[in-house]
């Protein structure tokens, strides 16, 4: 008698913990995640805090939509960083795309530097490859949201110049 009861209880933990795993390894939808609400939409750094007196600085432009960002960034240098055919007058545009979270009060952006049309970079001027930074989120408000770099401590302030809605799309 003590048997049969063992192997239906060892049945049972074996049928439970294969729904478990069923569940915990089941795929996750298709779809892009939502992002964060008060981030949603397209912000614009109008200047840079004492940029006459920085030898070069970047002038962000960050669009966020659902869970992606898309970022034109544009950088005026005095000093020139690159071939000379690349140093255009100390005046370029970089690109990015990627993914961001929010956890807490920081923002963590996790690109890939691309061309204007924001199909991935692989050789050219400036930089290639991954664009990784995070910002601590100084200031939020319906209209303004204020950055600050973790890795050179400077401040972007950002204005919302277009909202958007996240409709989230399949990948």
């Amino acid at each position: 008698m003590i048997k049969p009861q063992l192997g239906l209880r060892l049945c049972y933990i074996f049928l439970f913990t294969l729904s478990i795993l069923h569940i915990a390894c089941s795929p996750r939808p298709n779809v892009q995640g939502k992002g964060e609400e008060f981030m949603q939409g397209v912000w614009n750094e109008d200047s840079v805090a004492f940029s006459n007196k920085l030898s070069n600085y970047t002038q962000h432009h960050f669009k966020f939509t659902c869970d992606s960002v898309y970022i034109d960034m544009v950088t005026h240098s005095k000093v020139n960083f690159y071939e000379d055919s690349c140093y255009n007058n100390g005046i370029w545009k970089e690109y990015a795309k990627g993914v961001y979270v929010v956890k807490g009060d920081t923002l963590f952006i996790g690109a890939t530097f691309t061309h204007a049309n924001y199909k991935q970079k692989i050789s050219g001027c400036y930089r290639i490859g991954r664009y990784e930074k995070n910002f601590l989120i100084n200031k939020k408000s319906a209209d303004t949201l204020t950055l600050e770099s973790l890795s050179d401590q400077r401040e972007i302030k950002l204005t919302l110049k277009e909202k958007i809605t996240c409709i989230p799309k399949e990948l």
